[in-house]
């Protein structure tokens, strides 16, 4: 009788075979389950908290750019050199606030630790560009006399009175092109 039992046992191997084979499977289980949806979602955190970092020190720069010269730049290309070479954006970045007693400068450091102009070129997602575009308001006056008789017609073209910012990746805009409430407001805020 025992002879019997025996003969309809599995070798050992067998059991360690598919108890290595469960243990396994287990793991890729909460790999899958549990680790790689956490590691997308703390990746798509650090992309959208970069992608807004980035653009809102565009929109410092745009508005550095228009205390200088009185309008905004939809050219990201000189908007970057005005940021790294320009000597009102330097003695800005490099000044105190009397008022508080602490450095003037606008912008914010990005995920790393530090500001990089060179990255505000591109999105941190797909490397696209971000994309900048101004207004261009074009109005028309027409000069009469008293008598009603039409003097001339004045046209006047507006560039840049307003800026638009946006995330090519759909993590935000900042500003507006049509509504001066938005000039300088990020969709997120």
């Amino acid at each position: 009788m025992s002879l019997s039992n025996r003969s309809n046992e599995d070798p050992w191997y067998v059991h360690v075979a598919l108890y290595t084979v469960i243990v396994i499977l287990v793991g890729v289980l909460i790999k899958v389950a549990i680790l790689d949806p956490q590691e997308i979602i703390e990746t798509e955190k650090y992309i959208k908290k970069e992608s807004r970092l980035r653009m809102t020190n565009l929109k410092h720069a745009e508005i550095l750019y228009q205390k200088k010269y009185g309008r905004f730049t939809d050219n990201l290309d000189s908007l970057i050199y005005f940021i790294k070479n320009d000597r009102f954006v330097d003695s800005i970045r490099k000044g105190i606030d009397p008022m508080t007693n602490k450095p003037s400068d606008p912008f914010v450091a990005l995920s790393h630790g530090e500001f990089t102009p060179e990255s505000l070129f591109t999105t941190p997602r797909t490397g696209e560009r971000f994309i900048v575009k101004i207004d261009t308001t074009v109005t028309r006056d027409t000069v009469v006399t008293p008598r009603g008789k039409i003097l001339r017609v004045e046209v006047k073209t507006l560039i840049g009175t307003r800026y638009y910012i946006e995330d090519p990746d759909g993590n935000g805009t900042v500003g507006s092109l049509d509504n001066d409430a938005l000039k300088n407001t990020a969709s997120w805020e």
